[in-house]
C-alpha cells in the first residue's frame, strides 16, 4: 500500500517507537494542525496501555480534540477493538497498520 509522505512519516516514527523501547507496539497519530505524537505499549503492574491508547492519551492531554491519522506498527495482523475505539474517538476510523518492517498491512 502506496501511502503519502505524510502518513508514511507515521509509520516511521510508530517503527521508532517500537524499536526504541522494544515494545510490543509502536504507534503514531498526527493532529488536525499537523502535530504528530507517538508512543509505544504501556504495560505496567498498575497500567496497561496500547501504543495506539497511549498515543492518542499523549495527544488529547496536549488539547488535541481531532485527529486526521494514526499508525501503528506490530506484529499482530489487525488492531484490537480497545485500539480502533480510541482512534474513532477523534475521528479516525481506519488507522494504518503496519509490521515491523514498515510495510503496511492495511488500514
Amino acid at each position: 500500500m502506496e501511502l503519502d509522505p505524510e502518513d508514511g512519516k507515521l509509520v516511521t516514527l510508530a517503527r521508532s517507537a517500537r524499536a526504541r523501547t522494544g515494545a510490543a507496539e509502536g504507534a503514531a497519530v498526527r493532529d488536525d494542525m499537523g502535530r504528530t505524537y507517538v508512543a509505544a505499549t504501556v504495560a505496567l503492574p498498575s497500567l496497561s496501555l496500547t501504543a495506539l491508547q497511549a498515543a492518542v492519551a499523549a495527544a488529547v492531554s496536549s488539547g488535541v480534540q481531532r485527529l486526521e491519522a494514526a499508525a501503528v506498527v506490530t506484529e499482530a495482523t489487525e488492531l484490537d477493538g480497545d485500539s480502533r475505539d480510541v482512534a474513532a474517538d477523534l475521528g479516525v476510523d481506519q488507522p494504518y497498520v503496519a509490521g515491523p518492517d514498515g510495510e503496511v498491512r492495511g488500514s
